[in-house]
């Protein structure tokens, strides 16, 4: 591994040791790669807080308000029982490399051009999905379903302790990760590839979000026999060598470039596979730097991000936008940067983009930004939900709970529970 992080010296950023983060005399601590696994029987976290799964856990028999979520999660992870392992090798087209096993997604706004011959080269839509990208031809809905049952399965096996959940989410990691068969090679140089014109961009580097639930599921799994050491080991080296291909590959650079929800999300992905693959230094580097190349450059001193605004999904995005911020405020946390509280000179601040975002609360409709699909309110309570532990104000809580309802079956109920002080 210390060839992996003696190559991320194109991250660009000095590491230098930093004082430990303040935290709330009751919050477990986050502790580099270990993660949480001091304050959580071994399991090895980095967004999945101990006290709050216990609480979930403690409550789950009883808590009406639980219910429906938990349903959910249940009816996925049995379901998942079932399932064959997905893997990119079934896919039935074939990246431009020749290789099955690289993973291959297409562009999702792009659409036939109707005025050209078999309608390339595509043309964008923004904002409006074509549904070609969720065929068999390529790879992004395994991935999605992958990262949904292992999910899924991870956290079913918590709550219940029923061996079967863990048991076939490990098989589904060695599937995917680590079975030379069927295994996926750690790049994503045909992500998101648009026909007739590329067959890979960096854009295609966020489809990559879906496997934070994989790294924390595994990381809650770690205490059981799901994975052998050995295999768990492969799975952080596989991890350490798709950090290695963001920061230096072609692809990487040009999404670490990105002045939008792209390049947060890339501070976001690497800092959370560097502490899963135990790269402390290269997640301290990001996590520092992210405070003036994310947070100042992309919030606005009235909290507002101007790149996602322009979006025909503005709301959508700035929430989207603002989910990435706050994990990588909690990865960086685990090696000693504060992120949750930065303030830029002229006042730019993750505090006031949510305070932007929470003004709209109970009235997303006047929302002022494009935006195609004002009903759409998952983004906005997570926000508000993570913003009342972030800064311990209720005043989020309140406006979470206007949307507690209409969101009472999303798995984000069983991951962080409603604030109390």
């Amino acid at each position: 591994m210390n060839r992996l992080i003696s190559s991320l010296a194109a991250i660009g950023v000095a590491c230098t040791a930093l004082p430990a983060v303040a935290q709330s005399p009751v919050a477990p601590v986050c502790d580099g790669s270990a993660g949480y696994s001091a304050a959580f029987d071994g399991r090895r976290t980095f967004l999945w807080r101990p006290d709050w799964l216990t609480t979930i856990k403690s409550r789950l028999s009883d808590d009406a308000s639980l219910q429906p979520a938990w349903t959910a999660l249940k009816a996925r992870a049995d379901a998942a029982l079932t399932r064959e392992p997905y893997t990119v090798v079934t896919k039935t087209m074939t990246p431009a490399s020749g290789d099955k096993h690289d993973y291959m997604s297409m562009g999702p706004y792009w659409w036939p051009d109707r005025s050209k011959p078999h309608g390339l080269p595509y043309v964008r839509r923004d904002g409006q999905f074509n549904p070609e990208k969720d065929t068999k031809a390529f790879d992004v809905s395994s991935l999605e379903g992958m990262s949904q049952d292992v999910q899924a399965l991870a956290l079913a096996h918590y709550f219940t302790g029923d061996p079967r959940y863990a048991a076939k989410a490990g098989e589904m990691i060695r599937v995917w990760f680590l079975d030379p068969a069927t295994k996926m090679n750690p790049n994503f140089n045909h992500g998101q590839a648009v026909p007739g014109r590329v067959s890979g961009r960096a854009e295609g580097v966020i489809d990559a979000h879906r496997l934070v639930r994989v790294v924390e599921a595994a990381g809650l799994l770690l205490p059981t026999d799901a994975l052998t050491r050995e295999e768990n080991e492969a799975l952080q080296d596989w991890f350490g060598e798709l950090v290695q291909w963001m920061a230096t590959s072609t692809i990487g650079r040009q999404e670490r470039a990105a002045e939008n929800n792209h390049g947060l999300y890339y501070d976001t992905l690497i800092t959370h596979f560097a502490l899963f693959a135990g790269m402390d230094d290269a997640a301290q580097a990001v996590a520092e730097r992210a405070k003036t190349r994310r947070l100042a450059a992309q919030i606005d001193p009235d909290g507002s991000l101007p790149k996602e605004l322009t979006r025909t999904r503005s709301l959508h995005y700035t929430t989207w936008t603002l989910t990435a911020a706050f994990d990588l405020a909690d990865e960086a946390r685990c090696v000693g940067v504060d992120l949750w509280n930065y303030r830029s000179e002229d006042g730019r601040s993750l505090h006031g983009a949510a305070d932007f975002v929470a003004a709209y609360a109970g009235r997303e409709q006047e929302w002022l930004w494009p935006e195609l699909n004002k009903a759409e309110t998952d983004g906005m309570y997570e926000v508000l939900q993570r913003a009342a532990w972030a800064w311990d104000d209720p005043s989020y809580a309140a406006k979470a709970a206007l949307y507690a309802e209409r969101n009472a079956d999303i798995s984000l109920n069983l991951r962080v529970p409603p604030y109390a002080q």
